[in-house]
Parts: C-alpha cells; sequence; structure tokens
C-alpha cells in the first residue's frame, strides 16, 4: 500500500496535524487510518499512504499525508508513541532518511577514504544508516560510522551532499553525506552489517563506485578535502 492514493475522511484530532480517520481507495474500503500534515486539511480530500504501521493484537492502520508532504520514520513512531493504550510493534515507511559521512584519513603518502559493502549488498558504497529520534543530520552520521567501522570521527567543514534514489519497490530513500575525519585507518567492522571495507584513494574510488550519485559526490569530497588540509 505504500504510496498509494486513498481518499481520506476525518473524523477526529488527536493533537496538532494529528488526526484519525478512515481512507478508501480501489485496493481498501473504509479503513481506520491515521492521518498526518504540515498544513491544514479539510474534513474530506486525496492523500498518499506514507507508511503501514503494525500495533499490538495485530492491529494495522495506514499512515497517510497529503500529497507532496514528506514524513521520515523518527516523526511519525513521535506521533504514534503520543497515543494512549497503544503500542507500536513495527512500522514500513515509504520515506527514509539516511546520514553518513565521506570518510578520510591522510596517511603518509596520500590521503585515503573509506568504502564498505554491506553484507546484502553488491555496491561499494560510504558508510551510512537511518536517523532515529532526536537525532540531528551529523550526530547520525558520526555514530553510523562508529557503529560500522568502529571509527571515532570528526566532522568537518560546511561539506552536505544529498543523494536522493529509489533501490527497490516504492521506498524512496533520501541520504545525506557529510566530510568526516578518522584519524588512523584501524577499522573494526559491524560484521552483521558490513561485509567488507577498502581504502582507497580519490582515483581508485571512481573507478570502484557505480553509481553517479556516488561519483558526484567523490568529486565534491575531493574539492573540500583539499581545503582542509
Amino acid at each position: 500500500m505504500l504510496s498509494e492514493k486513498v481518499d481520506v475522511n476525518i473524523f477526529g484530532c488527536l493533537g496538532e496535524g494529528f488526526y484519525s480517520g478512515y481512507v478508501s481507495s480501489d485496493k481498501v474500503k473504509n479503513n481506520k487510518a491515521y492521518i498526518l500534515s504540515r498544513t491544514p486539511v479539510k474534513d474530506n480530500f486525496q492523500g498518499v499512504v506514507v507508511a503501514v504501521a503494525n500495533f499490538e493484537n495485530n492491529e494495522k492502520r495506514l499512515i497517510v499525508a497529503p500529497e507532496n508532504q514528506t514524513f521520515y520514520e523518527p516523526e511519525i513512531c513521535s506521533r504514534l508513541d503520543s497515543l494512549r493504550n497503544v503500542k507500536l510493534t513495527s512500522i514500513k515507511c515509504l520515506f527514509e532518511k539516511s546520514c553518513g559521512g565521506i570518510v578520510f584519513y591522510n596517511g603518509k603518502q596520500n590521503t585515503k577514504i573509506l568504502l564498505v559493502k554491506n553484507t546484502n549488498g553488491k555496491y561499494w558504497s560510504f558508510p551510512k544508516g537511518h536517523i532515529e529520534k532526536n537525532e540531528s543530520e551529523k550526530e547520525t552520521a558520526a555514530r553510523e560510522i562508529k557503529e560500522e567501522t568502529g571509527l571515532d570521527v570528526d566532522i568537518v567543514g560546511d561539506f552536505r551532499e544529498v543523494s536522493d534514489y529509489c533501490p527497490f519497490g516504492k521506498i524512496r530513500k533520501h541520504v545525506v553525506f557529510f566530510l568526516a575525519q578518522a584519524f588512523t585507518d584501524e577499522v573494526k567492522l559491524q560484521e552483521e552489517e558490513i561485509a567488507e571495507y577498502i581504502w582507497v584513494d580519490l582515483q581508485q574510488a571512481r573507478k570502484i563506485c557505480s553509481y553517479d550519485n556516488d561519483l558526484r559526490i567523490i568529486d565534491k569530497a575531493e574539492t573540500a578535502i583539499k581545503l582542509i588540509k
């Protein structure tokens, strides 16, 4: 149901920009739903399913928002946590936000950047992970780098590059990358998440990385690293 357009009928307000109601479409008829909106909404409008939430007692509800409004998991969960006598057990969201870093290390001979390959992935990229409740983007990036590689890093400069893509199905990923300086090249992998790692110079990174977004970010990172050095 993610990304499906539905007709929304609101019957109650649960908080600012948070409502209960029913939704209908060709696939569902008068299903109970929770509605989120950053702007005032009418009692009847067309929305988009931005999440599917599962609660205790096997209850499932669609989370709907007006078209062209984006809600990520931490914000949705925060709203659902405010409900009384309702406990969220799992959620699948249309929009996923992650943060990570272009991790670089200034060695004796040259500057190297760190590439990783996920346990369920085929391609080399950069350390990253989902943003959590009450975290800033930079806090997420530093935490995920530490968890995945064991490296303590400094987020440096004003480098901030965004990669938007749909890796599979209807999920829409929004990834924010920062420049992260490491002070050792000794990596300790989070083996349940990361299968391999490699330190390479920027020219090698361009040969190894496959996606246009990654190549664009490498180019931007090279310029930024030179300014920091």
